[in-house]
């Protein structure tokens, strides 16, 4: 039997995503599933989602609930990640405070300022956990799911260059079926190669039984209906010649051309504050799976696309798989820089995770990544520094945020962030908040 640890386990709908693909392969129906949460409530929720899967497939799964991270981590072999640290109420400053300076955004879990401080807070968790998996687990693979991707895959394996590691996304799968919408054909009769960033996964082919899909992707962009689902990503590709991974809503924070102003909202339909509304409607949820998990209703229990279940089942069984997922560039894409956290095709089987080479990607996708992937890298390295410099200067480069304020207004905005995310900040940058010169610079 072999042990997977779920940290984050209160994120309940997605356990029961993640348990579902698992034990829909019987290979690993001889598993312990083991649960850690800090919040009470939220853990013995999220045992009652795990003991209701695994009796659905009449698995021999072994369900723990632990407050006691330690205690959940120990002897495991795979460890998902899975948790959003400070909830709520702080994607709601993360969204507020820019909002006070002018500056929109939509998702900001990933890239932008949002996504800068959402890591910052997000990494000195991972260092933790991490080095407590090396103690307890030190084979244990671990699967982050948490965004920002891209940076917290890169702080753990920067920390601890000897941890295994892979960043796990959707955004390659989601964006497969939908083109296949759009060429109106079963995404099982599609194929294609891709490489980039997390949530700028760009695809280099793209195929319909084997013939190219691109000529047949621009006609299909030039019908009204098709175009007005996906406006940015297909003004990415008429600009750039390729399509990108992820969703409309999330590419618009990531560049200069979509939110600066109202008109460009307008044009390109950009739901403003979109992830506050998700964010919100999975308050609700949680408290309506737990009513029904409480009255003994059933759920439906269907695969997702999520590459996790793969992965475990391909380093338990030897049977191979493909999937995508985000590493240390070890001069995967030779244009990007070695050492940032890249996203390319993997393949998985009892050795574990070997990621192909790409090459180089086109000059104009290269360009489009490598700002991001420096700005990556200064919030990685101000919070393992505790450098608070590293942090205004993450933000002055960020397309976004330069596209709208001044230097002085992103000065003022992280110094206000700074101070109103407190205590979960990394202790460096936290601790140098008194410091009367931060003050003054931004005056």
């Amino acid at each position: 039997m072999f042990k997977v640890a779920m940290i984050g386990a209160g994120s309940v709908v997605f356990v029961k995503n993640l348990l579902t693909d698992i034990l829909d392969l019987p290979e690993l129906r001889e598993v312990t599933i083991s649960l850690h949460d800090i919040d009470a409530e939220r853990l013995e929720t999220a045992g009652m989602m795990a003991r209701w899967t695994a009796e659905q497939f009449g698995a021999n799964a072994k369900v723990e609930e632990h407050l006691d991270r330690r205690a959940a981590l120990d002897g495991a072999d795979f460890v998902i990640n899975m948790v959003q640290i400070g909830m709520h109420e702080a994607t709601l400053l993360d969204f507020e405070i820019p909002r006070k300076y002018g500056l929109k955004q939509t998702i900001a879990d990933t890239l932008s300022i949002g996504g800068i401080f959402r890591g910052l807070r997000t990494i000195p968790f991972m260092v933790d956990m991490v080095a407590e998996m090396r103690e307890l687990c030190p084979d244990a693979l671990l699967l982050n799911y948490t965004n920002p991707m891209s940076i917290l895959t890169q702080a753990v394996y920067e920390a601890f260059p000897e941890q295994k590691v892979v960043g796990l996304c959707h955004n390659v799968q989601n964006t497969s079926k939908e083109l296949a919408s759009y060429l109106n054909v079963p995404v099982e009769r599609l194929s294609y190669d891709c490489a980039g960033i997390n949530h700028q996964t760009w695809f280099l082919k793209l195929r319909i039984d084997g013939e190219d899909a691109y000529p047949r992707l621009w006609q299909a962009m030039e019908n009204p209906e098709i175009y007005a689902k996906d406006k940015v990503r297909f003004e990415l590709m008429r600009s750039f010649g390729w399509f990108i991974s992820e969703s409309s809503e999330h590419n618009a924070e990531y560049t200069p051309y979509f939110l600066k102003r109202d008109d460009q909202i307008t044009e390109y339909d950009v739901p403003v504050d979109e992830y506050i509304r998700r964010s919100e409607r999975n308050l609700r949820r949680y408290q309506d799976t737990r009513k029904q998990l409480l009255s003994g209703e059933a759920f439906p229990l269907e695969r997702s696309v999520e590459y996790g279940s793969l992965i475990i089942h391909a380093m338990m069984t030897g049977k191979p798989q493909v999937i995508y997922g985000n590493v240390k560039n070890t001069k995967l894409i030779e244009n990007l820089p070695e050492g940032c956290c890249v996203e390319v095709p993997m393949i998985v089987d009892r050795n574990g995770l070997r990621p192909c080479q790409v090459g180089n990607l086109p000059p104009e996708l290269a360009g489009y990544c490598a700002p991001h992937v420096f700005v990556q890298d200064l919030t990685v390295k101000a919070a393992l520094e505790g450098n608070r410099d590293r942090v205004h200067r993450a933000a002055l480069l960020d397309r976004h945020a330069a596209s709208v304020l001044s230097i002085k207004e992103i000065g003022a905005m992280v110094e206000e962030l700074i101070e109103a995310h407190g205590d979960a900040m990394p202790e460096g940058i936290r601790a140098s908040r008194s410091q009367p010169e931060q003050a003054r610079r931004y005056a």
